[in-house]
């Protein structure tokens, strides 16, 4: 299991994703989906519907992506909660 900064690491902010957009046409590849990343690119975005829709789309995708990162880190948090609980039981005990 990776470290809280280890996945704090990972999360992805909107912004550089709207960059992304602009510049390389690359935002799917920064969420790490690069299946829908080439896609995009061998469609040319859709025609452009695509990539018209997606201007809306990046914070939520964004989000999503970083809903998952937050869950991971708050799972963390837990365990790590759990063995210092334990400790304190083993010491008291």
């Amino acid at each position: 299991m990776k470290s809280k900064i280890e996945l704090q690491g990972e999360l992805k902010r909107t912004g550089t994703a709207y960059l992304m957009f602009w510049f390389l046409a690359c935002h799917y590849g920064y969420v790490g989906k690069w299946g829908v990343q080439l896609l995009f690119w061998f469609t040319l975005g859709g025609c452009g519907m695509w990539a018209l829709v997606d201007l809306f789309r990046i914070g939520g995708i964004i989000r999503r992506y970083n809903a998952i990162i937050y869950a991971e880190i708050e799972e963390v948090e837990e365990k790590k909660h759990e063995r210092q609980l334990e400790k304190f039981a083993a010491l008291k005990g």
